[in-house]
């Protein structure tokens, strides 16, 4: 791919992004349609997936920062459904489709049907956690969501290549499939948790924010490429570099909490950017290779007619899979009361929702576009495996809001419960800042040679500005939409905001008419900008001020 042509995609994707958030569109369904619809113009250059750089390059920071975000505590309590759709409803999809595929095509050998099946088990999570999160889906089907997005790639991949080396003629039982996935599993991993405390321990020796994030940002590649270049027991054994990511994200993720505020801040910042970046970029990819998909399936040894039925079957079968084994997963487990104890599951509405979030992504196509040549059915594997991802994101992508607004899924509860534990935690804050408050000012009083009087006002007022974020925090959380527009919290913060821009404004002022240098600018904009930052962030954003 030419840097100028990646430059060009990488553009035009992202200003449809902007396009699709300025009129509050699906900015993964716009770009794809876009992206069909440029492939097909005469003389445009065609950019073929490049498999190693989507595997090696994209996948593993969308994983990573996916991961950093995810609650290690949500993940272990929905372990069970979400091992069950990663890893088991992702054999089963494999198994169903590599069977019927063999069905409708019985000259396709059944390694090569398997190796489809693979290609197309792992759905990608991106458009729909990205539309839930939008509409309010509650936080037991986000995680659930996320956590199946983190591992089910780490279990197709393994069994593609258990099938492609059953292509090869080299694999063995299914006991060594079996080894193979286990292998990929500890060692993804113990590399993983290995990197992960090595970034800690390096990290805890810097305290500089910009260097603590650089390091973060080698984390996912390194801990990708070493565990997929670890073969303890030969070739065919190798760590899974996707569990290897996600392990070390989990546990940065959670060591988070203990950083600098910072350092907190410049990750968040920088991988926010990096994933709008590469997820408008794959779902570019996905509709610009539609000229390579027709172009394979002109050489494919079928008539076009047998090529586009088994296409929408492999289609129609690869979502309707999830929809039964989404509910068997929830409901069997509640028959049959695992652990001896009975389990509360989700309501039928979110177990819709659940089951219809089955989009497919750019692994799907990257590990198309990496089986090798000379593989039977290699051009209808690739066919199929476009069809399956660019018409689950459409199809799916598409219905999937107005049935989420239909099912009425969102919890009301839950909110109301995260408001309560936030005012009781604040308060919890509130007091304990008082605490402290107090024996610092004793502290003072008997090392500190001021009067009285003044230790007193200054105690006044850090106690009033304790209780002014306070106050302003409950204001936020409590009042609704109308009373924290009118709110004095609310006009305090506007004229807090018009003031800081006033500043700003005046010293650029200054900068022009060359009574300010440059550098003394820039930094007193740094203080500003953090100040205005903070004029508008949580406390004060959700007041509605603008």
């Amino acid at each position: 791919m030419e840097t100028l042509t990646l430059v060009g995609v990488l553009a035009g994707s992202l200003g449809l992004t902007a396009l699709a958030r300025r009129y509050n569109l699906s900015a993964p369904l716009l770009i794809v349609v876009v992206a069909l619809g440029v492939a097909l113009i005469p003389g445009v250059p065609r950019i073929e997936l490049e498999p190693e750089l989507i595997l090696t390059v994209v996948l593993p920071p969308l994983l990573y920062s996916t991961s950093l975000d995810s609650s290690l505590t949500n993940f272990r309590a929905n372990l069970r459904p979400i091992i069950g759709l990663g890893v088991v409803l992702v054999v089963v999809t494999a198994v169903v489709v590599a069977l019927v595929v063999h069905l409708l095509l019985p000259d396709l050998p059944w390694a090569s049907a398997l190796v489809l099946g693979a290609v197309v088990a792992p759905p990608d999570a991106v458009t729909a956690v990205a539309i839930g999160r939008k509409l309010g889906l509650p936080r037991g089907i986000m995680t659930v969501l996320t956590g199946e997005s983190l591992v089910n790639d780490a279990a197709a991949l393994t069994l593609y290549k258990v099938a492609l080396a059953a292509v090869a003629g080299t694999a063995g039982s299914i006991g060594h499939g079996l080894g193979v996935f286990a292998v990929a599993t500890v060692l993804g991993i113990a590399v993983g948790l290995v990197a992960g405390s090595v970034v800690v321990f390096i990290r805890s020796r810097l305290d500089d924010p910009l260097l603590e994030s650089a390091f973060g940002i080698i984390v996912p590649f390194a801990a990708y490429v070493t565990a997929e270049h670890l073969h303890p027991f030969g070739a065919e054994f190798s760590g899974s570099g996707v569990l290897a990511v996600v392990t070390a994200g989990l546990y940065l993720g959670q060591r988070s909490l203990r950083a600098s505020p910072a350092t907190r801040l410049q990750d968040r910042s920088v991988w926010t950017s990096i994933d709008v970046l590469l997820e408008a970029l794959v779902f570019a990819l996905m509709g610009l290779q539609l000229p390579f998909v027709l172009d394979g399936a002109d050489r494919a040894a079928r008539d076009n007619a047998t090529l586009a039925v088994v296409a929408v079957v492999v289609l129609l079968v690869t979502m309707a899979v999830r929809i039964p084994a989404v509910f068997l997963s929830s409901y069997l487990p509640r028959t049959l009361r695992l652990f001896g104890r009975t389990r509360d599951g989700a309501s039928w509405q979110a177990l819709a929702v659940v089951s219809w979030t089955g989009m497919r992504g750019v692994v799907t196509l990257a590990a198309a576009s990496a089986v090798p040549l000379g593989t039977p059915g290699r051009p209808e594997i690739q066919l199929f495996a476009f069809t399956v991802a660019v018409g689950t994101v459409l199809i799916q992508g598409l219905t999937l809001p107005p049935l989420i607004r239909l099912l009425k899924v969102q919890n009301p509860a839950e909110a109301a419960r995260d408001q309560a534990e936030e005012l009781a935690a604040r308060e919890v804050a509130q007091k304990a800042a008082h605490a402290r408050l107090r024996e610092i000012t004793q502290s003072a009083m008997s090392t500190v040679d001021l009067p009285p009087e003044r230790l007193e006002r200054l105690q006044e007022r850090l106690e009033r500005l304790v209780d002014t974020r306070y106050r302003f925090a409950r204001a936020a959380i409590t009042l609704s939409g109308e009373e924290r527009s009118a709110s004095p919290q609310a006009k305090f913060a506007k004229a807090r905001r018009e003031l800081l821009i006033t500043q700003r404004a005046a010293m650029i002022a200054e900068n022009r008419a060359g009574r300010l240098d440059d550098e003394v600018l820039r930094k007193v904009l740094v203080e500003l900008d953090l100040e205005e930052l903070s004029a508008t962030s949580t406390l004060t954003g959700r007041l509605g001020v603008g």
